[in-house]
């Protein structure tokens, strides 16, 4: 405890700041933190557009989607398939989905729309990509 006759007394009461002064200035800065995310958002978009139209980026290109092939740059130019798109894997292929698009590979936990769907009396082979 502080007394009064301590002569550093009222300079530490001063700088002692109470937990819901803390809570404000938290909620401020949190406030703060979220305009400069926002600002700063609106610029990579924006730079983010530009380049996909600059460059004719596709989703797929983005990896959003289906993976893109793989292009190899060679001596002929760029945009050659490279061999390792020939082979075909179907470890990430879906074994499960569902009508609102969403798919499982089996593999892993299980996603939370498989799991509703359980719940809601479909079963897995209902649930079985075709």
């Amino acid at each position: 405890m502080l007394y009064a006759s301590h002569p550093f007394s009222s300079q530490v009461q001063i700088m002692a700041k109470t937990f819901l002064q803390v809570q404000k200035q938290i909620e401020q800065l949190q406030k703060e933190a979220e305009h400069l995310r926002k600002k700063e958002s609106d610029g990579v978009r924006s730079r983010i557009k530009e380049a996909i139209s600059v460059y004719g980026f596709t989703a797929a290109d983005l990896g959003f989607g289906k993976a893109p092939s793989r292009v190899a740059v060679t001596k002929e130019g760029i945009g050659k398939k490279s061999r390792k798109s020939t082979k075909t894997t179907n470890a990430s292929a879906p074994k499960f989905k569902d009508e609102q698009g969403n798919v499982w590979s089996g593999r892993g936990p299980r996603p939370a729309w498989f799991k509703a769907a359980l719940e809601a009396g479909k079963s897995a082979d209902d649930l079985l990509a075709k």
